[in-house]
C-alpha cells in the first residue's frame, strides 16, 4: 500500500506531463496561425498577379 502512495504522490508532483501538454498546444496554435497567414499572403499575391496580368493585356 505504500508503494501505491508513493506513486500516486509522484504522479502528482510530476510536472512533466504537463509541460508537455502546454508545449504541444503552443505548437498547435503556431502551426494554426501559419497556415492562416500563408493563405492570406497567398489571396494577396493571386490579387496582384490578376491585377497585373490585366495591367499588361
Amino acid at each position: 500500500m505504500k508503494k501505491l502512495n508513493k506513486l500516486i504522490a509522484g504522479f502528482v508532483r510530476d510536472e512533466d506531463g504537463a509541460s508537455l501538454i502546454e508545449y504541444s498546444i503552443l505548437i498547435g496554435l503556431i502551426a494554426a496561425l501559419v497556415v492562416a497567414i500563408i493563405g492570406a499572403v497567398g489571396g494577396w499575391i493571386n490579387t496582384q498577379w490578376d491585377t497585373l496580368n490585366t495591367a499588361l493585356t
